[in-house]
This record gives C-alpha cells, structure tokens and sequence, in this order.
C-alpha cells in the first residue's frame, strides 16, 4: 500500500486514499506503533463522498476512533490538494461534521466545527477547569506555570471525564497563548493538539483574555494562528510533509 506521512505542528499522521470503506482500527494501531510501525499519533484515510470533497476515517494511535483532530484536518486538506482529490478550497465530512479548508503553500487553514460549552466550571485537582467541544471534548485549565503541568493528573482527569485535557499560559504582553495537551487515545501528551489549542482559544477569547486573532503556541513551540469569526473557530498553521513509501503491510506485523 502506497502511504504519506506528515507533520502538522508537532503532530504526525500516516495518510492514504481508497475507494474501499472498512474498519480500519488495527490497522491504525500497526502503522501508527512507534517502535513496530511506521509512528505516528493518528491515522487518516481519505475516501470518496457524494456530497463533499471527500469524508475521512480518523483513529487515534490506539485505534480509536475521533470525531475530529484539529492539525489532523490540515495535513489531510493539504494530502488532499496535493493529490488532485480536491481544489485548495475543500470541505469534507468527519463524525463530529463537515469541516471547510484553504490550502495556500504550505499552510492549511481549517474553520472548525461550532465551539459548544459543555461546563463552565469544574474544580478538582486543585485547579479550576471549563470543558468544551472542539470536535472533541477538551478540559482546559489556565495556569501561571505550564510546568504544573503533571501527567498523573493529566490521566486522572481525562478518566474522569472521558476529555482531553489542556494546560494553558497566557502571556501577559502579548496576549499569546501558550498549551500542553493530554490527548485521549495517545494516552500522553503530545507535541501539539488543534482542537486543545482552539478550545484554549476560544476559553480565553470569551473570558475577554485574548484577542479574535491570537498567535498559540503548544508544546513544539510552532506557531498557529486562531481566530474566530462569527461564532466560528478557524485555525491555520505550516503542515510538512515528511516522506511517501509504498509499504507491505504484513512486514510491519
């Protein structure tokens, strides 16, 4: 089978395109196996769509599935431009909706799916922490000092309420933020993670913190740019496409 790895800040996708549409679970877990696999946090497959430009099966490394990943949309709008499967304006259906993409170069702006607040307040841990829906559930807690950050806890609470879990830094003269992301699915925290960044965004937005244009910045120290228009998330950032390979599957096994 023919696949493309990429990187789209800090986070890397193995991605093809079929005609065939079946379960792909153990399959995400084989390539997506750092030490027995190719490596990578998701995997991504492009395939046909009456209606839009195409629809994606997305699974995390573990093999879940996700309604949505944030700089997974963008590698995959940017996979799909430069294979001919769609114009540099696209959009294309995941479970948690359709998602509209401009490719220009390098870079893969995504306007995501209509932020929802699910709770305002949550307070464990020792912290105070909201929860959204970027897509996908996300807890985010504002912090002075991003090395609070602490995996058991992290953990912790992602059991708990089945979310990822976000830890972010504003700064206060630029007004930039700074994330580290738990991300369900991965089970640790990975470079950098879209729909976490947006939701940080957004917290922050409508707590009057930051701008409606705000440059983010998660663990891999890349810059994004979100911003929000008219009740909508739009996320844009550098994706780089890392190699292509023709592999036989079994091998990896």
């Amino acid at each position: 089978m023919q696949i493309t790895k990429y990187n789209a800040s800090g986070n890397d996708f193995v991605i093809f395109h079929t005609f065939l549409n079946e379960p792909r679970n153990e399959l995400a877990k084989q390539l997506c196996h750092r030490q027995k696999g190719i490596g990578a946090d998701g995997l991504i497959v492009l395939l046909p769509h009456q209606a839009y430009d195409f629809e994606w099966q997305f699974y995390n490394s573990d093999g879940s599935d996700a309604e949505m990943c944030g700089n997974g949309s963008r590698a995959a709008a940017h996979y799909a431009y430069t294979n001919a499967l769609a114009g540099n304006e696209m959009k294309f259906l995941t479970i948690a909706g359709v998602i509209e993409s401009t490719v220009t170069g390098d870079n893969a702006e995504v306007k995501l799916t209509k932020p929802k607040i699910l709770d305002k307040l949550i307070v464990a841990e020792g912290l105070k922490w909201s929860l959204y829906d970027t897509g996908v559930p996300h807890l985010v807690t504002f912090v002075d000092d991003l090395n609070v950050y602490d995996k058991d806890m992290a953990r912790q609470m992602r059991n708990n309420y089945n979310a990822n879990v976000n830890f972010v830094k504003i700064d206060p003269e630029t007004k930039e933020l700074y994330v580290r992301t738990y991300e369900r699915g991965v089970e640790d925290e990975t470079l950098a993670c879209g729909t976490g960044m947006a939701a940080c965004f957004y917290a922050a937005n409508q707590n009057g913190d930051v701008p409606d244009v705000t440059k983010v910045y998660p663990t891999s120290k890349e810059e994004l740019t979100l911003s929000i228009r008219d009740g909508e998330i739009f996320f844009k950032g550098k994706v780089a496409k890392v190699f292509e390979a023709s592999i036989e599957v079994e091998a990896l096994s």
